[in-house]
């Protein structure tokens, strides 16, 4: 039977994470648990020290509505050596630690299984504003981060209609679209540019020209990052091919931060108590996620060769209201 047990947050921060930590720490003080906050991820963790404290309740008290995470985060490549880890095993046994709570992505995911495989249950959680992990339908950060993009894209689209141009708005993603294609059905964008529903370049060039002609008020084109080496250089293409005065846009980091949605605040909550739930029945190296409304978890290494939802009937949807 687990005593104490540990959380941390990896790799990209995400607005919700604090409300996952909430919840993992009161779901286990509820359950008459010790829990303790490792500062800085994985990176903390091997490091140890005063990076590994004890936390009560009025520890995670008026966090929810905080973005980012109170914990802070970091990557830690070395982590992937089996060397680097015994250090953090080391370093969790001196602290009587049990088991670990790991709110990340898909590669923090694969630190908490390999943990699991060292002897110390690992729960994984999805935080990440990419929408990347197959195992879940949305991930704690995601949708706080689409509605940042609608609030940008909003704004930009007032002044780009106002001078009859065309803006490119490049969003983050990594290599996932969703963000890019949630966000442009919900802006009505003219065309969306994702890795899923790639665009050649002289029909992206045709179409707006076409629009061009049509005299059409603005165009509005959302582009998951990555696609384009130089957004300004693409969108310079677009003003030399057809006619449209051309401004690119980099939402860049702003989309990462911001006090998290109610969605996303539900969802971490519900996610941080299961796992809590999940660790005290024995389980380890597994990974939460949301499916179809429910909570459920799955086997790390199963959740990770999973196919990832490329939303086809959603790219359909695209073609047609454009």
């Amino acid at each position: 039977m687990i005593k104490k047990i540990g959380i941390l947050t990896s790799g990209g921060d995400a607005p919700g994470m604090n409300c996952a930590i909430r919840a993992v720490v009161r779901a286990g003080l509820h359950y008459g648990l010790e829990v303790y906050g490792i500062m800085d991820g994985y990176k903390g963790l091997v490091e140890g020290g005063d990076n590994i404290f004890r936390m009560s309740r009025s520890s995670v008290s008026d966090i929810v509505n905080r973005g980012g995470t109170v914990l802070g985060t970091a990557r830690l490549r070395e982590f992937k050596e089996e060397s680097v880890r015994q250090i953090a095993v080391k370093n969790l046994h001196e602290h009587g630690i049990d088991a670990l709570v790991v709110i990340g992505g898909d590669g923090s995911y694969m630190g908490a299984k390999k943990l699991t495989e060292m002897g110390i249950d690992c729960v994984g959680l999805p935080g990440t504003i990419d929408n990347d992990i197959a195992s879940t339908d949305y991930t704690i950060g995601f949708d706080t981060c689409l509605n940042t993009i609608m609030y940008c894209v909003d704004h930009i689209r007032d002044t780009t209609e106002s001078h009859q141009r065309c803006a490119v708005i490049e969003v983050m993603g990594n290599h996932c679209g969703d963000l890019a294609l949630f966000s442009g059905i919900a802006e009505g964008a003219e065309m969306i540019i994702t890795p899923d529903h790639p665009i050649p370049e002289d029909e992206i060039m045709a179409t707006l020209k076409k629009m061009y002609e049509e005299k059409r008020k603005r165009a509005i084109v959302i582009v998951s990052e990555k696609i384009y080496p130089d957004i300004n250089a693409f969108a310079a293409k677009i003003q030399e091919q057809t006619g449209f005065e051309t401004k690119a846009e980099v939402l860049g980091r702003v989309q990462r931060g911001g006090a998290p949605s109610a969605f996303d605040r539900v969802l971490a909550a519900r996610m941080g108590a299961y796992a809590v739930d999940c660790l005290l029945a024995g389980k380890g190296g597994i990974c939460i996620g949301m499916v179809n409304n429910k909570i459920v978890d799955y086997d790390i290494y199963e959740a990770l060769k999973l196919p990832r939802d490329k939303h086809i009937s959603m790219l359909r949807l695209v073609d047609i209201l454009n």
